[in-house]
């Protein structure tokens, strides 16, 4: 496979998806599915070594590229992987300077808009398939008040609601 093609691929996937692992459906059906330049085993082997160092999630990327092209392959992997972070860098510096433009302020609404939207539409399938009584849809609620209400920090809403949880379980 072209290595050029390569990168373009898993840039797709990675631009696709929100972090890590979301994307690897996408590699399967590129990579495993159309292109047939991996099978199945070998995707789960490239993902299984991408995961077993430390890294970010979607170090897999580096592997799955080095399994289809060898290091010219693992480079386009990596570079599919820190390109969407750096563009993000590159736009924040041009929206930053020109902030006051209303064309600006329009499309970075629009933006965050999207983004809420894409977090709400990947939040219900998961909150639907979590919470199955009265029990766990009051913890969720009340997680939520203290979230959206307070200034209580993530972590000890996240941690809280775990203990309770767990002692909701062990309670039944």
């Amino acid at each position: 496979m072209n290595v050029v093609l390569l990168f373009l691929l898993l840039l797709k996937a990675a631009l696709m998806s929100f972090s890590g692992l979301a994307s690897l459906p996408i590699v399967h059906e590129d990579l495993v599915e159309r292109h047939r330049v991996l099978t199945d085993q070998q995707l789960s082997a490239a993902v299984a070594v991408g995961r077993s160092g430390p890294g970010p999630i979607g170090l897999y990327m580096v592997s799955i590229g080095y399994m289809v092209a060898g290091v010219p392959g693992a480079v386009a992997g990596l570079l599919a992987m820190i390109t969407p972070a750096f563009t993000v860098i590159v736009l924040l510096r041009y929206f930053s300077r020109h902030a006051a433009n209303p064309s600006v302020r329009r499309a970075i609404r629009a933006i965050l808009l999207a983004s809420a939207g894409l977090l709400i539409s990947s939040t219900i399938p998961v909150a639907k398939a979590a919470v199955t009584d009265w029990q766990t849809a009051g913890l969720a609620a009340i997680s939520f008040g203290i979230l959206a209400f307070t200034k209580v920090d993530t972590l000890w809403v996240i941690l809280g609601s775990a203990v309770a949880g767990a002692s909701l379980w062990l309670w039944h």
